[in-house]
């Protein structure tokens, strides 16, 4: 039986980056077609205190890319963030799927237990590895990706279950 390594496990961000841009050039696709303002969706929101669809895009892209560099004890590339354009999301996206493939599997496998704190708001939050990965970064990542999807529904989309997976 073949255990599971911490860059295989790291692999299923990258997935998930992948999984959201079908969602998103499946909605920017229907706003074309329905002839609605681009600006509307990438604006739009669930509630008055969330952030917008283009807010929680980027937060998707920083998690994803932060992940396998802190497992890694390295240093993370810096985003700006502000992106406004449905064009500027895709190139994010990009990005951040070359960031995490820019971690060898060498640096991540082994790295489960690696202890280390992050500052998080005013508090320092205390992680191995693995809690890292699984019992934080996933499902942060799963929690945006719902709510861009459910952004996208609430605006008319047509979405199902296997467009969050993906599928074409």
């Amino acid at each position: 039986m073949s255990k599971l390594s911490m860059s295989s496990a790291v692999s299923a961000v990258t997935t998930i980056l992948d999984n959201l841009e079908h969602i998103v050039r499946k909605a920017e696709a229907n706003f074309e077609e329905r002839g609605i303002d681009a600006d509307v969706l990438l604006n739009a929101r669930l509630a008055p205190d969330m952030w917008p669809l283009k807010k929680q895009v980027s937060t998707i892209a920083a998690l994803a890319k932060n992940a396998p560099y802190r497992i890694a004890d390295q240093e993370p590339p810096n985003y700006e963030g502000g992106e406004e354009t449905f064009a500027e999301l895709y190139a994010l996206l990009e990005r951040a799927r070359k960031d995490v493939a820019a971690v060898s599997a060498s640096d991540l496998d082994g790295k489960e237990g690696r202890e280390f704190s992050l500052k998080m708001g005013p508090r320092d939050m205390d992680f191995t590895g693995i809690s890292y990965l699984s019992g934080f970064t996933i499902p942060n990542l799963y929690f945006h990706v719902t709510t861009v999807y459910n952004i996208m529904r609430h605006n008319g989309v047509p979405l199902g279950k296997f467009d969050f997976f993906g599928a074409k």
